[in-house]
């Protein structure tokens, strides 16, 4: 069992940056890759970034690409997601899920933060 718990959110202007955090209880953390994920309003869940065990692969959405930064601390059992130049197109309640693999349905979610960007 692997419990997650996001922080970091909040409210910012367009242009603005957050880096959100993700802590993970379980000693196993290393062991799985980590991703985040977002949901706004009337969407559905989509993936944002999401990185390797090891932190030596991730992969971004096309949105994110450029702008947001995805790294991990196995020592510290978390994940970040670094945003930069955020839009009010970002809005959304931001998950970390941890899964077996990248690209995997997560096993375990987060119970989100959330991030507004005001225009």
């Amino acid at each position: 069992q692997v419990q997650l718990v996001e922080s970091g959110g909040g409210l910012v202007q367009a242009g603005g940056s957050l880096r959100l955090s993700c802590a993970a209880s379980a000693r196993t953390f290393s062991t799985y890759a980590m991703g985040w994920f977002r949901q706004a309003p009337g969407k559905e869940r989509e993936i944002v970034a999401s990185i390797s065990w090891s932190g030596g692969s991730t992969y971004y959405a096309e949105s994110a690409k450029g702008r947001f930064t995805i790294s991990r601390d196995n020592a510290k059992n978390t994940v970040y997601l670094q945003m930069n130049s955020l839009k009010p197109e970002d809005t959304a309640l931001y998950y970390c899920g941890a899964s077996r693999q990248m690209g995997w349905v997560p096993l375990y979610w987060g119970q989100g933060t959330q991030v507004t960007v005001s225009s």
